[in-house]
Formats: structure tokens, sequence, C-alpha cells
């Protein structure tokens, strides 16, 4: 037997649900955290380390470390030669080609280090499944969630990343439509809705009504290349360019620790004032770095970064024929929307507060659990209708775009066009499919190319040709074309530009089982060091109690405090190492060796607790 998830595949995070007794719910790690981080990093033994241990290491292997990987997918090297110029690992291409990320002296596509969350994401459902007492289910079907802006390249390339991680893409869902469906199973009133998603990566705007269990897209619009990382970006400059980078012998392990430090002053300014921003040491800086910075300040820098995400607002109003005051409610999602900044650009906006009584980092996963129910159960009267957010055709004689299924068209969609030949005996016609709203080919997308062969040679402007454009219900597109004099026809499924092909996923699928055991004891490895940091950070946080040194005085015995000091350091120094059963022993001396330790600082503490009171108090 077999579960079906919904999964929020993010840029900065990504997270996994499931629906019990009729709710939604988010599967959580055994410290309550339901996020994990989209990072990959392998080290030069080829292990693969996932989530919050890869996280940790973009600080001291950030060369071998990728995040931010959902910017590459489906995408060619010229559209991410930018992005890769400011990242601390190699990207490689070529033209027309999967981009290719270096790492550890391996090359991966976006697909592969994608698959690598998808599995560590499909993991934790099975642990908690199996905690649950349902041991006899596997998660093998998933639905995923993309920004509504992806293409079709875009699209495959997840749709391929699920597939290399063991699962069947039901279906695709936009990020924004998730959301309404996960507010929409506590609003079943009539209304139009905005969904304002502004994540790591990316920014979508998508306008939905709402009526009798039919969640209808009217209009999308967004920025693919939009997002928190941006916000980020800026602060990471703004300290580069307080101490500039000539300092540091490695500017790549010097970013990665500016990173960390410019997001946690950008988590304290959505809920403080002012807050500082400190580094406490860097390569070629010995004092570190420390700046005052103050909300002000800070909104000043990032507004204009914020207000590009409204005009494509506007233009989904306009394309849905709405004004803001007909708007009956603004759904927020995405971390990034914690910024107050934000909240208030949203609400000028619209012209109304907006909502967020749902956590906007996990609303996208709700709603991906959602659909994944009414899919596999349905149980519920639900109807979703999504559209294609970009306009999608064909190239016609003199490099002009000639579109066959218009942007915002509600999907599965279908549409054609009748065309002929400008050459006499043409026997061969090349179809060049385009994505875009611009009217020239050399200013839209290229999806793919194909050929219609066997026309029998007719005076130019004889044959008529019949192409036709299909998309399913995950927006991805199929293309054909037939010549309709002679019935000769010819089904061609298009495969879109920078898509893996068959063979290659055919090659990761089997490395993947070859890897499957190196792959069990990296997470083991990871578990235990897990294990060892938990137990460290317990023991340093007695020690560092300001009574300690008198509850030592008290109760310790004749050399207590330096053998706790002894395995202290030993567990330390065989967290940094491989092996895994070093550092399970080492953990368990140390925990024998504060055995005695916790329960003296536990008995003080209830002392603490219950001093003055009497048995009714308690």
């Amino acid at each position: 037997m077999s579960k079906v998830v919904g999964i929020d595949l993010g840029t900065t995070n990504s997270l996994v649900a499931y629906v019990r007794d009729g709710v939604p719910v988010v599967i959580r790690d055994d410290s309550g955290d339901a996020l994990v981080p989209s990072v990959v990093s392998v080290d030069a033994a080829g292990t693969v380390f996932v989530g919050r241990e890869a996280q940790r290491r973009l600080l001291t292997a950030p060369s071998s470390t990728v995040y931010s990987v959902k910017r590459f997918m489906g995408r060619g090297i010229d559209d991410v030669r930018e992005d890769a110029s400011l990242l601390p690992f190699t990207v490689s291409g070529e033209a027309g080609g999967v981009v290719r990320i270096g790492i550890a002296g391996r090359q991966f596509t976006p697909p592969e280090i994608s698959a690598f969350v998808l599995r560590e994401l499909r993991r934790r459902a099975e642990d908690h499944l199996r905690e649950q007492g349902e041991f006899d289910f596997d998660v093998d079907r998933a639905v995923i969630t993309v920004p509504a802006y992806f293409n079709d390249a875009q699209r495959t390339a997840t749709r391929d990343a699920g597939r290399l991680a063991g699962l069947e893409v039901l279906r695709i869902v936009n990020e924004p439509t998730a959301a309404s469906l996960a507010y929409g199973l506590d609003k079943r009133d009539r209304g139009t809705i905005a969904v304002y998603d502004l994540g790591g990566g990316t920014f979508d705007i998508s306008i939905l009504k709402v009526e009798d269990g039919v969640f209808q897209v009217l209009a999308t619009n967004g920025d693919t290349h939009l997002g928190g990382d941006d916000i980020d970006d800026l602060l990471i400059s703004q300290v580069i360019a307080d101490v500039g980078l000539g300092v540091a012998a490695d500017a790549a392990e010097v970013v990665q620790t500016i990173r960390k430090a410019v997001i946690q002053a950008k988590l304290d300014l959505s809920e403080a004032d002012e807050t500082e921003i400190r580094v406490s040491s860097m390569s070629g800086l010995q004092s570190g770095y420390r700046r005052h910075l103050t909300r002000v300040e800070f909104e000043a820098l990032i507004r204009p970064l914020l207000e590009r995400t409204l005009d494509p607002c506007r233009q989904a109003l306009s394309d849905a024929g709405l004004e803001p005051k007909d708007i009956d409610e603004v759904v927020l999602v995405g971390g990034s929307t914690r910024v107050p900044l934000v909240r208030r650009l949203v609400e000028d906006l619209f012209q109304r507060k907006p909502h967020s009584d749902l956590n906007p980092d996990e609303v996208v996963a709700l709603g991906a659990a959602v659909q994944a129910d009414i899919l596999v159960s349905g149980r519920r009267e639900m109807l979703l209708l999504d559209v294609t957010p970009l306009s999608l055709g064909i190239e016609t004689m003199g490099g002009v775009m000639s579109k066959i299924i218009l942007r915002n068209s509600t999907i599965p969609a279908s549409g054609r066009e009748m065309f002929t030949t400008f050459v006499e005996n043409q026997t061969a016609v090349d179809v060049h499919v385009l994505q875009g709203e611009r009217e020239l080919v050399t200013d839209c997308r290229s999806l793919a190319r194909f050929r219609l062969r066997g026309i029998p040679p007719m005076p130019a402007g004889m044959p008529r040709i019949e192409v036709r454009f299909q998309i399913d219900a995950n927006g991805i597109l199929s293309v054909s074309a037939r010549e309709l004099r002679t019935s000769i026809e010819q089904t061609i499924e298009v495969k879109p530009s920078y898509g893996l092909t068959d063979q290659e996923v055919e090659r990761m699928l089997i490395e993947s089982f070859e890897h499957a055991e190196a792959d069990m004891e990296a997470r083991l490895l990871i578990e235990a060091r897990n294990e060892a940091e938990s137990v460290i950070q317990a023991t340093e946080k007695v020690l560092r109690r300001p009574d300690f040194e008198q509850l030592a005085a008290e109760a310790f015995e004749a050399g207590e405090r330096e053998r706790i000091d002894r395995t202290l350091a030993d567990a330390r120094e065989a967290i940094a190492s491989d092996d895994r059963d070093r550092i399970h022993a080492t953990t368990e001396a140390l925990n024998q060796a504060t055995r005695h330790l916790a329960e003296i600082a536990m008995n003080r503490s209830v002392r603490e607790a219950l001093a003055g009171k009497n048995v009714k108090d308690v």
C-alpha cells in the first residue's frame, strides 16, 4: 500500500504534507521543524548531505554545496550566466543543453540536485508514517508545486526530479493555486482572492475565483527571479561594500558567513525596530564585523526591490478585468511576506489587510496535500481550474510569433491553427515552438523544434498543415502536426529545451540504486552527528549557567569536572570526523559523564521553582 503526499519544492526551503483524518498536516522532524533547507552538499568521498547538515556546510565547504537550485531548473546556461557568476559552485553547459553543476569533482543536473531534496522529504514522510503505526505504507506518489510562471521546460524538469526520487508525480500544481486550496478548506463562501506569493527565489501573483467548490484561476503573473534571496544579496552587498572582499583569502567562504549573518538580521527586523549585523570573524578581518541596522534603513534599501512585485499584481488584475476594490481577500504566501514592508505595500495596493492565518511557509505544502487527497480519494467536491501563464505558439514566415494558446487560458487546454508552405515542392516543415507575449521570435523563448516530413511535392500555398497544441493538467505541452489534403500525420511528443532525455533519467535512476548503500551510510552518519550535537549543546548550556561554579562546588565528586571536560572535548573532536562508531561511543561516554551533572542541575531547578510555595500552590 502507498500514501500520496503534497510537496512544496522551494528555492530556499522545502516541505512535505499529507491529509490525515480529512485534515492536511505538515510533517515535521523530531525537533518540530517542518522546513528542509533546499541545500545539497557533497564531500570528497562522494557522501551526499541534504537539508540542515548541508546548510551547515555552506560555511565550511561552500564550493561543494548547492543552494537555490530551483532557479536553474529547466533553464539553459545563457539564462543563468549572471546568477552563476555570484555562486561558490561551478555552473556550466552548452547552448541548448542542460545546465551542469560541478561539486566535489562530479557533475550534476538541477533535477538531480532537486531529487536529493525530494528523497529527503520522502524519507521524512515514510519515517513519520512508521511512527504513526502505518508500517505497510510507502510514499511513492506526490503532487509537487511550482511557481505559476514556470514554463514547460521548468515543469518537465520538476517532474524529472520527482521520477529520480522514486516518486510518481500525479500533478504539477501552481503554488498560488495550492495556497488557495489550503484556505478553501476554511472559506467556503464565494469570492475573488488575490494570492501574493513571495518566496526565496520567485514571486507569483494569482487572481482566483472561488465558487461552490470550484477554484478557478482568472489570471496569473510574476517574476521567476525575484524573492527573499535577492533581499539577502542586497544586504550582503552592503556588508561587502563596507569591508571589501579584498580582506578575504577565501571569498566564497566569507560570502556564506555574511549570508548567515544578514539572514538573521532580516528575521530580527520582522519583529524589532533595530538590530545588528554581526559577523564574528572573517579571514583577513580579525576583529570581525558589526553594523547597526534599523528597520527604516532596511526598508529604504529593499523598497525598490519589493516595488517590483506591484506591476505584476496590477497586470494580473487587468488581465482578470478587475480593480483592486473587486478583490474580496488577499492571501500571503512565502516566508518573505513576513517582512512588514511587504504587508504594507500589499495592503496599500489591494486596499485591504492581507490574510495570513496559515503559516506562510507551510500553506503551499498544505494545499498540495489537499490536491493529492482529491486526486486519490475523490472525497471532496472540489475542482481546480488552473491557467497557462504565457502564450504558446510557433514561428511563421519572417520570424513572427503566431500564438495558438493565449496566456491565462484555463488548462487543460488545446488550440489549433492552419498553416501552409511558402516554397514550391516543399516536402518538410520545421515547427519551432515558442512561449511569450512578444510579436517577434527573437523576443520569445524557444521551447522546442521538430520537423514534419513526407509532405508530397505541391505548389506553394497548396498544403494545408494543421498544428495542434495540447496542455495537460500539469501545464506540460505536446504538439502535433498533420497535412490535411493527403492525411499524412505526424504526432511528436515535444521535449522541451534543457530537459533530460529518457536515457539520462534512466542512467540517473541506476546510479541512485548503486549509491543506495552509501546514501544510507551518509544518513546514519548525519543522524549520529545530530544526536552528538544535541548532547554537546545540552551539556554546554548547563556549564554556562551563572550558578554553575557554586553548583559544582556543592555537588561534584572528585575529578568529575575534569572527566566532563575530557569527554566533551572527545565528542567535539569525534563529531568533526566521519567515524560513525566513534561518534556514537563518545556521545554515550558524554551521556554517562554528565548523568550526575544533569541530575543536580534538575534538582536545583525544581527547588528554585518550588521555593516559597506550599502544596496547594503546586
